[in-house]
């Protein structure tokens, strides 16, 4: 137990609070404490009677069966192992900056769900993320299923075939990498390629909230892997994250 704890206690903020809350929530929905649907994403429930949590909700919930129980743990993989790894690394000294990014893509997911009507938004979030990461991250290997290995800039679309193929949960992938571009070319690509103003900037009431930490040697202005110097590149390479992870494997 007191490994547990040990770990538990060494996840970053956002990404413990993050995996608890869907996890806490899709088991309280599990067990019947609270019927699921008072936590799905509904048009006329949110704005008729004002069921707010429902946003929110619906981006932590994942209804849980013999049918969903082994999407959910690679979700929650997912979910663990890339918010964990922006978090203590490309956010590491800006920690305002990445709960506004969270909050980004969890507002576009919102918007695109109730236009579309989409009542479960955990995949979408998840994926969202994980774009992020394999943007910022686009010439380090990863390790998949069967011994594959590609650029992580392809994981995306891997999952999305997969999703294609195996289940009807591609409309889910396509729309967590659609907010998931749109995060990273707002934030990187267009203020800094082509020239034009940043419209994604964390609000000042957000950073004295969570304030930026100073020293180190980690900073958010780090260029991502694919725009640094060959050299920087390659020492990107040899950082632990470079031999990748191996997805759905415990």
């Amino acid at each position: 137990m007191s490994d547990f704890s040990t770990w538990y206690n060494q996840v970053p903020p956002f990404t413990r609070i993050w995996l608890s809350a869907t996890v806490g929530l899709s088991l309280v929905a599990k067990f019947g404490i609270i019927p699921l649907e008072y936590l799905i994403l509904q048009y006329s429930p949110l704005l008729y009677k004002l069921q707010l949590w429902r946003p929110v909700t619906a981006v932590l919930f994942y209804p849980l069966n013999p049918g969903t129980g082994f999407h959910f743990m690679m979700n929650c993989y997912f979910l663990y192992n890339y918010s964990l790894r922006l978090e203590s690394d490309h956010y590491k000294q800006k920690p305002g900056d990445y709960f506004y990014m969270l909050f980004f893509n969890w507002f576009l997911c919102v918007i695109i769900g109730l236009l579309i009507d989409l009542p479960i938004l955990m995949d979408p979030m998840v994926l969202s993320v994980l774009y992020v990461w394999c943007k910022l991250n686009k010439d380090v290997i990863v390790n998949f299923w069967f011994g594959t290995r590609f650029k992580a800039m392809y994981l995306p679309w891997v999952l999305l075939g997969m999703n294609m193929i195996l289940s009807s949960g591609s409309i889910f992938s396509l729309l967590g990498i659609l907010v998931g571009h749109a995060y990273y070319f707002l934030k990187f690509i267009y203020p800094s390629e082509l020239g034009g103003p940043a419209l994604i900037e964390t609000p000042f009431f957000i950073k004295r909230y969570f304030p930026d930490v100073h020293g180190g040697t980690h900073g958010f202005g780090v260029p991502p892997v694919g725009q640094r110097p060959v050299q920087q590149q390659q020492a990107a390479a040899r950082h632990a994250w470079g031999r990748g992870h191996t997805l759905g494997r415990d």
